[in-house]
């Protein structure tokens, strides 16, 4: 058995297709997320990347990210089953292992999407 230590933290991958309305919802959920967690984005414990239209590394899609320690887990994956409705979104943990915390370890809101192992 995994000893949960090894995680350092967690990235939730909020999927979307470029020029359709789902870029949309996904750049105001990106906007939203900034909003909220504008305290914990200034204390550096949360990170909200860039928006990305065209696939980036194993993902097959556009994407922006969230970045947050073990200790905001569950505020953040609460706000985005309340806020990222219609949204694909893969939530896996760091660490230090690439390809398991994408392939085994990931956890999933809305429809698993295709991720491309190979650039892991």
């Amino acid at each position: 058995m995994q000893n949960t230590d090894i995680i350092t933290g967690y990235h939730a991958h909020i999927y979307f297709d470029a020029e359709t309305p789902s870029e949309q919802q996904a750049w105001r959920l990106h906007e939203a997320a900034s909003k909220y967690f504008a305290k914990d984005i200034e204390a550096k414990d949360v990170y909200i990347g860039r928006f990305h239209k065209q696939p980036v590394g194993p993902h097959t899609t556009g994407m922006f990210m969230l970045a947050f320690p073990p200790e905001k887990f569950r505020n953040i994956v609460q706000w985005l089953q309340l806020n990222a409705v219609g949204l694909n979104i893969l939530i896996h943990p760091e660490t230090g292992d690439d390809l398991k915390d994408h392939r085994d370890y990931p956890l999933w809101l809305g429809k698993p999407q295709r991720i491309d192992y190979s650039k892991l």
